[in-house]
């Protein structure tokens, strides 16, 4: 930080569900606006640490890491906070989890109580904790203010705290609040939007890594046969559009995706760049234009298979004129020309390459990642097919 010394201690920061997240089980915490972070997995900072060059534009930038570990805040509520150490990168802003911030962190001003996401999950999906697939998530729970005052309603896609939810449980009853954790710090990719609609696809026609247990192997491969991935290479792991006829968010899960024919496949595809009001036929040539870029590096990148990893696109819901906007948290002040679709991959849990520091010897293959490959070759020609009016 500017004007700070080597020596003094770092603020302590509370790190908050990314209300961002809309697919995965592991749970994506804001560190601050332009980071955020996941538990660390070595195979993925090998996948980091090693990065080829040409895929750097196309996967979140690699901040570092840091150390993390369980809190009870005086309600008894756990919370998770981290601690930078000296020698953890300095491209970070803080917040500190002590200080008297009169916006108050999103954990908590949301007041998303235990009981009622609980009672809000199990009433929409008796049996199970899973989030409803086919509504508009207007938000259940009222923000308040610093001095508990009812602020506006707002919409969160609720999968981030979802994946928060059971990382807390996991850890709280597995670990004492003392012990460190090590969690990488990585770019957040859609900190430029002001209204982010994020597809999150599963890429490839296999998705176990190869340390995987025989039963794990045989449950991935089951549903990649009952699922899109066997048909397509690729299917819908979570989705969040915003749609501007009604102000909210329209989400989709990864159980949503799991049911869809190839059809209904291109059909949420549709869906995804359609914003209440009308098709987003604008965005389709620049989301094709990257994902070919894409295609031609993946091509290249001998020994590399990106088992379960996702892809995200992403595009902001809301064009805006220049200026700032009023009506969010934070407001943004926007450019003319921002950057108006993204392509990035994520989740190298269980990449594999050769030269792999995390498996010094690991399954070595020949050639591209055809599975990834036939994935991107059918998205291409589907948005190719929406473009052209098909």
């Amino acid at each position: 930080m500017v004007g700070q010394s080597p020596a003094e201690p770092r603020a302590a920061v509370l790190l908050q569900p990314f209300v961002h997240q809309v697919g995965g089980h592991t749970s994506m915490l804001t560190y601050d606006e332009h980071t955020i972070c996941k538990p660390l997995v070595s195979q993925e900072l090998s996948f980091y640490e090693s990065l080829p060059l040409a895929m750097r534009q196309f996967t979140p930038q690699y901040k570092g890491i840091v150390s993390v570990h369980l809190k009870k805040d005086s309600l008894g509520n756990l919370t998770l906070i981290a601690s930078p150490g000296l020698g953890q990168p300095d491209t970070c802003g803080r917040l500190d989890s002590t200080g008297g911030d009169p916006a108050v962190t999103l954990w908590h001003k949301c007041k998303w109580s235990h009981t009622q996401v609980t009672k809000t999950f199990k009433d929409s999906c008796p049996g199970k904790m899973l989030l409803r697939t086919d509504l508009q998530y207007h938000t259940d729970s009222l923000l308040e203010d610093a001095n508990g005052k009812q602020a506006e309603r707002k919409s969160y896609n609720p999968w981030g705290l979802h994946c928060h939810r059971q990382h807390l449980n996991r850890m709280s009853s597995k670990y004492n609040e003392n012990k460190l954790h090590q969690f990488l710090l990585l770019e957040n990719v859609v900190s430029k939007y002001s209204y982010p609609c994020i597809l999150d696809l599963k890429m490839g026609t296999r998705q176990h890594g190869d340390d995987a247990s025989e039963e794990k192997k045989a449950r991935h491969i089951k549903k990649c046969e009952q699922s899109t991935s066997a048909s397509l290479g690729v299917r819908i792991c979570g989705m969040q559009v915003y749609q501007a006829d009604t102000g909210h968010f329209l989400c989709k899960d990864k159980y949503y995706g799991r049911k869809l024919s190839p059809e209904g496949f291109q059909q949420t595809l549709r869906q995804f760049l359609c914003n209440g009001n009308q098709l987003r036929t604008d965005l389709l040539e620049p989301i094709i234009l990257r994902l070919k870029a894409l295609l031609a590096v993946i091509r290249k990148q001998s020994s590399y298979r990106f088992y379960s990893s996702s892809l995200l696109i992403i595009y902001d819901g809301q064009e805006h004129k220049e200026g700032v906007d009023q009506h969010l948290p934070f407001p943004k002040t926007h450019s003319t020309n921002p950057s108006r679709v993204d392509v990035r991959m994520i989740d190298f849990a269980h990449t594999t390459f050769k030269g792999s520091k995390s498996n010094p010897n690991p399954t070595l293959y020949d050639g591209p990642d055809h599975g990834y490959i036939f994935g991107l070759e059918n998205l291409i020609k589907i948005l190719q097919s929406l473009l052209e009016g098909k």
